[in-house]
């Protein structure tokens, strides 16, 4: 076996010996399984590139050099084929889906196969981190991997084969890569959806636009990201937008067309059938965050004196896109919601029972103005597959099936995340946060501290060490506490629903904070003089230890109980944005608070330092 990295770079000489250059590429046809390569690319004198016949001119090869089968004067010059690829500018360092693992990856090594000695094929991709090793330096590579392997964490290999790749950055849609391998088109919506949204931008369009009206239509509304959805959606003709939009279940796009912008949403809407646009614009006339705006319309709905059998029809003559069926409900003659027969019970009884003979009537409804995560909580709850969203007269207008219901809890747990200042990341990483950003987010009072510190540096002056280090001392404590306010803040927040008459008042919230501030910054400033006067003594550089504690952990204390102090101006920001609809980020308040606490700190130190005329 033998890699790109290995390849390029090397020198290839003639028959003769006579070097006419360094190899450059590869070029392979990609219509076999595992493509032999047909190219070879140099770059010959003056920098000057050529492309020659690998089968042709091509004698032997290894990780030294190439040589040819003829002198250079024999040589004549190929093209690339319409069916070829050069396999370092195509490849390399591009995205590409693993329609096996159905993810994207970046191909940072090739693997080839040299079956003869003159003949290479192409095996795979490698997308981990040995590719980047031995790009950099086959000696580093094998020094990583058998330090890896001593450490009893071994470093394998990562490779995709050819046969379950698609590549993305180069319009090869007339090109088989394989007659069998699972194409794009083949995934489930869910794994497309994935795949889209860690594309490049520039990448996003090109692979949507691969794929069928039914398959996009599923794929978009998987997508977590709603305005990554209607950025898609907007770069669409208009009328093959209309379409998509029709393929779609009524909530989700009633959830789509609220994010385009209103003259582009309502060119769509006029395009669509009568039924679908009525659907949408029902949907649209709720707000956002109810169970109105995430019910769908599509429902069965049959009469109390229908049968078994006519609820079987009813299920056969619906269209294959229709939403899942879990219940058939029915109404009485004054058209309200009298009862529900599970699909189990549809399937158990003889044609002829009377639905409302099997009916169950003691159903668990909601209103369409109810919020999204109440009803989704009632929906696991009580363990359903879907719940009715009626009206005061207890007319049915929709339901609300479990699959948007977990939609809702999940996208609920992510904003409750958020606010903490946490993060999520897969099994695998593909979403997770990269090392740097993990160390900055968890370590952020550190880097504030540092900040302080440099800060009293300047403020008090390097000449007086005793100062700036009993001050340093002590600004962690004025720090920290800054984001344990934000923390106390923030899981308030998220547990307690000031609609919830059993919810603390606000005035409670703040009185508790305050509280908790005052026994913090008490605890701390008894420490103070023992602490201090163990490390300086009694007289430290012309300042005494008394004073030291005063000007180090006054001002602490008095930055702690700023920080509970603020608390409540914290939670009324968090609750007015929620109002709104919108998005507080856990890491800017945690800034925002140290910041704050930093500032008060060394306003106060100052303030001490001339009160005490040191």
């Amino acid at each position: 076996m033998i890699y790109l990295s290995q390849l390029v770079g090397n020198p290839v000489y003639d028959l003769n010996g006579e070097r006419i250059g360094r190899v450059n590429d590869l070029g392979i046809a990609t219509g076999e399984v595992f493509p032999r390569v047909t190219s070879l690319a140099v770059e010959g004198p003056g920098r000057t590139p050529f492309m020659i016949s690998w089968r042709k001119y091509v004698d032997s090869f290894d990780e030294s050099d190439v040589r040819l089968k003829v002198i250079a004067t024999d040589i004549r010059f190929s093209y690339l084929q319409p069916d070829e690829v050069l396999i370092a500018r195509d490849l390399l360092n591009k995205q590409i889906v693993d329609t096996r693992g159905a993810r994207v990856v970046r191909v940072n090594d090739l693997k080839l196969s040299d079956t003869s000695s003159s003949q290479l094929r192409l095996l795979g991709a490698e997308v981990g981190v040995r590719g980047i090793l031995r790009s950099l330096s086959p000696a580093l590579e094998l020094l990583v991997v058998r330090a890896s392997r001593a450490l009893g964490k071994p470093l394998p290999e990562r490779i995709i084969a050819w046969n379950y790749m698609d590549l993305l950055d180069r319009d090869l849609s007339n090109v088989k890569l394989s007659v069998s391998h699972k194409t794009l088109d083949e995934l489930h919506p869910a794994d497309i959806a994935d795949i889209i949204e860690r594309l490049d931008p520039r990448l996003r369009g090109q692979v949507f636009a691969q794929l069928d009206e039914e398959r996009a239509a599923d794929a978009i509304a998987e997508l977590e990201d709603d305005s990554m959805a209607a950025e898609l959606m907007g770069d669409m003709d208009v009328t093959a937008a209309s379409r998509l939009l029709s393929e779609m279940d009524p909530d989700d796009a009633a959830e789509l067309v609220s994010e385009l912008d209103y003259d582009k949403a309502e060119k769509l809407l006029r395009l669509m059938g009568v039924k679908e646009r009525g659907a949408i614009r029902q949907l649209l006339g709720y707000r956002e965050d109810t169970a109105g705006r995430i019910m769908t319309s599509e429902v069965v709905w049959l009469g109390e004196d229908a049968t078994v059998g006519d609820a079987k029809q009813a299920i056969r003559s619906l269209d294959e896109a229709f939403e899942s069926v879990h219940y058939v409900y029915l109404k009485d003659e004054e058209g309200r919601l009298s009862g529900v027969v599970s699909l189990r019970s549809i399937i158990s009884f003889d044609d002829d029972a009377k639905l409302g003979d099997i009916a169950y009537d003691d159903l668990v409804c909601a209103r369409p103005d109810d919020d999204q995560e109440d009803v989704a909580l009632d929906i696991a709850k009580y363990n359903l597959l879907a719940m009715p969203v009626v009206d005061d007269e207890r007319h049915l207008l929709g339901i609300v099936t479990v699959d948007d219901a977990l939609d809702v809890l999940e996208e609920e747990h992510e904003e409750d995340l958020q606010i903490a200042g946490g993060g999520r990341g897969d099994a695998d990483g593909r979403k997770g946060t990269s090392g740097l950003l993990w160390l900055l987010r968890n370590e952020l009072w550190f880097f504030a501290w540092m900040v302080g510190l440099a800060a009293l540096a300047l403020l008090v002056g390097d000449g007086r060490r005793e100062l700036v280090f009993a001050l340093g001392a002590a600004l962690p404590v004025a720090v920290i506490a800054a984001l344990d306010s934000v923390s106390y803040t923030t899981n308030f927040f998220i547990e307690n629903d000031p609609d919830d008459e059993d919810s603390p008042s606000l005035a409670g919230f703040a009185l508790k904070g305050v509280g908790l501030g005052l026994v913090f910054a008490a605890f701390e400033s008894l420490v103070a003089v023992g602490v201090l006067s163990a490390l300086f003594g009694q007289d430290a550089g012309g300042v005494k230890a008394g004073q030291l504690a005063v000007l180090s952990f006054g001002a602490a204390a008095a930055s702690v109980l700023a920080s509970f102090l603020l608390a409540p101006v914290c939670l009324s920001v968090l609750r007015s944005r929620d109002e709104k609809g919108a998005e507080t980020s856990g890491i800017a308040l945690q800034l925002l608070a140290m910041a704050i606490s930093v500032a008060l700190f060394c306003a106060i130190t100052l303030a001490l330092v001339a009160g005490l005329g040191l």
